[in-house]
């Protein structure tokens, strides 16, 4: 009796699946079934495989990510990074899922281009922060200097105050000039011209001014550029000078040494009605126009 060797389901000379080259060209005949078969391929769909692949996305992301990275290396012009940043980010992203669908084949420079334009949004990001802290800064110092400015301006307008105040004196009052020399103009006198006056009209009233010019500095001063004093009535209109001959009038002139003083002595014509009050301008130097003030009530008597 004959022992037949076991079935394995093919015929006789055929080689077992499992002894198959899954790579070697299929055997002659019909088709397998495809459900039958122990190992199938991936298959692809038709219509992707014919489909171009999207590599827009991840081509512009690389793009515009170099081009964030740039503009955030030149400093002054980190205020248009951002954009650029940000599309490559988002970008960068589509191109990366593009590539996980097998929709597009340039899934790693989706990535750096993600990463470009996300290290191009941060340089933005910092630049526009410093900037903010410089611009700050900057404007802290121009209201620091503006403050300063303003409060020198007012010490400034303080002082000429101060100085165009102690420049108004009542009569018998003392001011010192910048070039040392101290002045003093007393209330003035009544005057009686001779009959020779010239400058005196009949019924006004005569005074006579008297100022005491004293060196208090180190250095002689020429105090011939004083000149005269001018008087303005009670009106504040000029009173005429009176010249007469009898010699009680006394013009300053010449230098005047260090610790020397010398008086002078003035005459002026005022009318009746502006004689009750006056002003006498004195000053050293006129080339600086620096006069000061003496001014009072005057007691002429009937």
């Amino acid at each position: 009796m004959s022992v037949s060797p076991p079935s394995d389901g093919h015929q006789s000379g055929e080689p077992a699946a499992e002894a198959r080259d899954p790579w070697s060209p299929p055997p002659p005949g019909p088709a397998p079934d495809p459900a039958s078969a122990p190992w199938t391929p991936y298959q692809t769909d038709p219509l992707l495989a014919a489909r171009p692949p999207r590599n827009g996305m991840g081509i512009t992301a690389l793009v515009l990510g170099i081009v964030s990275l740039v503009l955030g290396v030149l400093v002054f012009l980190f205020w248009m990074t951002w954009l650029p940043g940000l599309l490559a980010v988002i970008f960068g992203i589509i191109g990366m899922r593009h590539a996980r669908r097998g929709q597009a084949t340039n899934g790693t420079m989706a990535m750096v281009g993600m990463i470009l334009g996300g290290l191009g949004l941060a340089v933005s990001i910092l630049c526009g922060i410093f900037a903010a802290v410089l611009v700050k800064e900057a404007a802290h110092e121009v209201r620091a200097e503006a403050k300063k400015t303003a409060a020198s301006e007012k010490a400034e307008r303080e002082k000429a105050a101060r100085e165009e105040k102690a420049r108004h004196l009542p009569f018998g009052g003392t001011y010192t000039f910048p070039n040392g020399l101290k002045v003093t103009v007393a209330e003035p006198e009544p005057f009686v011209p001779d009959q020779y006056a010239h400058g005196h009209a009949k019924g006004n009233k005569a005074v006579q001014v008297t100022i005491t010019v004293v060196n208090t500095g180190k250095k002689r001063v020429d105090a011939g550029p004083a000149g005269l004093p001018r008087v303005n009535d009670a009106d504040g209109a000029s009173a005429e000078l009176v010249i007469d001959g009898s010699g009680r009038q006394k013009v300053i002139d010449g230098y005047l040494l260090p610790g020397r003083q010398v008086v002078g002595k003035y005459a002026f014509s005022l009318p009746p009605d502006a004689a009750d009050k006056a002003e006498v301008e004195f000053g050293t130097d006129l080339s600086e126009a620096d006069y000061s003030y003496w001014s009072g009530p005057l007691h002429l008597g009937s």
